[in-house]
């Protein structure tokens, strides 16, 4: 095989229920020869029957990563880099493509269900809803990996918006005390999913006034998102335009 049309294949695992990585990734996975994933997050039942050298990426660092695509590259064989959820979110997939273009080996990306959907849809909630929140942010607490200044919780909390936080459960009253400074009323709606769509996945809500207390007393210290948000509120009856009667659009008329 010409190695110009052997790209290395990103692709986004989803949330973590085998059946939510998309038909082409599913595809693209049982072909491949080589396959790299990200141990501490993929679902190890993906790789199930799989009939590829398997490489989990959890312990390696970017140059053994880098070596092991590229000499199986340069093998011909075909070459998966298992990401979990979608992997332009938290991926760090922009230092991986940057080398591989180095190296002129050729790459695509497949995307992938987030856990920021798969957990509003655990929620069974709309995160932008007519004239309550038409904008949601995805972000996460600085820590370790430092934010930059201007989008702090407490800055990107002055649009009420709706917010999913990846990254941060384990420093919740931090974030919690950062989106009240920032503007969110203390009774606004907040919920976190532990490992949305796994078999273990736990559910907490409350609001930000509530929700510290109740992600300690769970222990929950990883793999859990933060939605915060009125869109959460049960209360709130307001409905689209989009099927109402009286509106018209170039598919129908009222």
């Amino acid at each position: 095989m010409d190695k110009q049309e052997n790209p290395v294949y990103f692709i986004g695992a989803g949330p973590g229920d085998p059946e939510l990585i998309t038909l082409r990734g599913r595809k693209l996975l049982d072909r491949a020869d080589t396959v790299i994933y990200a141990g501490s997050l993929v679902n190890p039942r993906l790789l199930h029957g799989l009939q590829a050298d398997i490489h989990d990426s959890s312990g390696l660092d970017l140059e053994a990563i880098i070596d092991l695509m590229a000499h199986a590259h340069s093998a011909g064989k075909m070459v998966v880099r298992l990401h979990t959820g979608d992997p332009c979110l938290y991926g760090a997939i922009r230092e991986q493509m940057q080398r591989l273009a180095a190296l002129g080996i050729p790459f695509e990306v497949v995307p992938g269900v987030s856990s920021a959907m798969a957990a509003a849809a655990t929620l069974k909630a709309e995160l932008t809803v007519p004239e309550v929140t038409q904008t949601v942010i995805f972000t996460r607490q600085a820590g370790r990996t430092p934010v930059p200044a201007a989008e702090s919780l407490r800055n990107l909390a002055a649009a009420r918006a709706s917010m999913c936080i990846f990254l941060s459960v384990s420093a919740i009253d931090r974030v919690v005390s950062e989106l009240i400074a920032g503007g969110y009323p203390a009774d606004t709606p907040a919920a976190v999913v532990e490992k949305a769509t796994w078999p273990e996945e736990r559910v907490l809500r409350g609001t930000l006034e509530t929700i510290a207390a109740k992600v300690q007393g769970a222990g929950i210290r990883k793999t859990a998102i933060i939605i915060v948000g009125r869109a959460l509120g049960q209360e709130d009856d307001t409905e689209s335009m989009l099927y109402h009667r009286d509106f018209s659009h170039g598919f129908r008329k009222s």
